[in-house]
């Protein structure tokens, strides 16, 4: 199984999205670590959606699909702000 994950700053409201086979060993190993370059200058992160799909090609779909939808209504309405 694949994720696809939103996490949000906690410091600066900050929001990132992405895909893993595991969101939550991502979130802690990762991006709550410093080591993710587009990261590191907004954490500590907490999650705040995520998605499963089957497979690796879907869950890139939906991580483009969300990508470009971010800042939309849409987007407001799935994270339920």
């Amino acid at each position: 199984m694949w994720d696809v994950y939103i996490i949000q700053s906690i410091l600066k409201g900050r929001l990132y999205i992405g895909y893993s086979q595991n969101a939550y060993f991502r979130l802690e190993q990762y991006h709550n670590q410093g080591l993710c370059k587009s990261t590191k200058a907004y954490f500590p992160y907490k999650i705040v959606r995520i998605e499963k799909y089957n497979s690796k090609t879907d869950a890139l779909k939906r991580e483009k699909e969300l990508k470009r939808m971010k800042g939309s209504t849409a987007f407001k309405t799935l994270l339920s702000w």
